[in-house]
């Protein structure tokens, strides 16, 4: 909108670093409402101020995927992007841990129950004040100040870009099936099947919250699992030292995962999972950093898993679930290059676009719940094999597109 009224694309006029910039400043004032939220007891506020977080967040997001892409070559620019995603993974996985401590001061799973309002004042404070030093660490910093006075059609102009149009619908489904995965997992584990022996469709002793936590906690830790790997090639290791990281860092991240869930997993699930973390290190050795064939085969990854979990039982069907991480996890910095390629002036148009489509995170669940209340919430994983089948569609697609206009991301 501010775009259109000052006829102008406002990230291509301010930069990407300064786009950062801003919305660190901006979610740095949604922190500071936290605090008369809190005193005056206003979920309407509280509210308010995480929507102005995300604001921040979204012009965050934004700016730094292309800005990263455009600090080097633009067929290794996935890699750069999976580097930040495995820096932000290890924020999602000690996170948790963190301000547990901070808010309730435990991490216990009962350790809520005594928690007010008033205990979120100061770790949001302090939150305010590290996004607004991280924003004087990027302003002051030596990192290159990329612009564009190009004039550039605001609107639906860089709609034209075919590669944009099926990236956006890849995003969409990308953050869906990621998000609805695991949203959903809760409930299945929850659910009661077998009221007799309390088992739930699984064949698993019914779970509570507390039980459920660690598991949802290794989901995602699979997502840092492949970041981490996917970020190794950015260091430009040797082609020996490569092969042993690739094999190496997985597990090295894994070990963090049990560390922050120390003693919540059976030998025999530590195990489980270790297996599907040996498929992904495969699947990446196939795919050879390229980022075509990285999304083909994780995605046929991901449809593999899917099914062993609809037709499976037990763990098999448990972690086959919950290695739709693992899969998932290389496949955003692969979608948002290939998307870009070749947008030139557009490419902040293009990436914001990208970044509206996280909206599939926000639709794909709930379609699935409701898919859930209609047959069984085991089946309902069909709507996740639909999302990686389109993924698969799309790596094929979009090589052709590129190609046909002399961009080469061959695979």
């Amino acid at each position: 909108i501010v775009s259109s009224v000052i006829k102008s694309d406002i990230l291509n006029k301010i930069g990407y670093k300064n786009g950062i910039v801003y919305g660190l400043i901006i979610s740095a004032l949604g922190t500071l409402l936290f605090y008369p939220a809190a005193e005056m007891k206003s979920f309407p506020l509280l509210l308010s101020a995480l929507f102005i977080v995300g604001l921040g967040f979204s012009l965050q997001q934004t700016a730094t995927q292309p800005f990263m892409i455009a600090l080097g070559p633009p067929e290794t620019g996935s890699h750069r992007i999976n580097l930040g995603g495995a820096v932000n993974n290890l924020g999602g996985t000690i996170g948790p841990v963190i301000i547990s401590f901070a808010i309730f001061g435990s991490i216990a799973a009962d350790a809520a129950k005594n928690a007010t309002i008033e205990s979120v004042k100061l770790p949001y404070l302090i939150l305010g004040a590290l996004f607004v030093l991280l924003a004087i660490f990027f302003k002051v910093s030596k990192l290159p100040r990329i612009t564009n006075d190009e004039e550039v059609e605001i609107g639906t102009g860089v709609l034209k870009y075919p590669q944009l149009v099926l990236g956006m619908i890849a995003i969409f489904m990308y953050v869906g099936v990621e998000v609805t995965i695991q949203s959903n997992l809760g409930e299945l584990l929850k659910n009661v099947a077998d009221a007799v022996k309390n088992l739930n469709p699984l064949g698993l002793p019914v779970m509570n919250d507390a039980e459920i936590a660690p598991f949802i906690s290794l989901y995602w830790g699979g997502l840092m699992i492949g970041r981490w790997v996917g970020a190794i090639t950015v260091f430009n290791p040797s082609k020996g030292l490569k092969k042993w990281l690739l094999i190496l860092v997985p597990y090295v991240a894994l070990g963090l995962i049990l560390l922050v869930n120390y003693g919540a997993y059976s030998l025999n699930e530590i195990l489980i999972f270790s297996s599907c973390v040996a498929v992904q290190i495969i699947g990446f050795f196939l795919a050879k950093d390229k980022p075509v064939a990285t999304l083909k085969i994780f995605s046929a990854l991901g449809v593999l898993a899917m099914l062993i979990g609809l037709f499976g039982s037990g763990n098999l069907a448990l972690f086959a679930f919950l290695s739709g991480g693992l899969f998932c996890s290389i496949m955003w910095p692969c979608i948002f290059s290939l998307s870009i390629a070749g947008l030139g002036k557009y490419t902040s148009q293009g990436s914001a676009f990208l970044i509206m489509m996280i909206l599939g995170g926000a639709i794909i669940p709930p379609i699935q719940g409701k898919l859930a209340d209609i047959v069984s919430i085991q089946s309902s994983y069909w709507v996740a094999v639909s999302c990686f089948l389109y993924l698969i569609f799309y790596a094929y697609r979009t090589k052709k597109v590129l190609h046909e206009q002399g961009i080469s991301y061959e695979d």
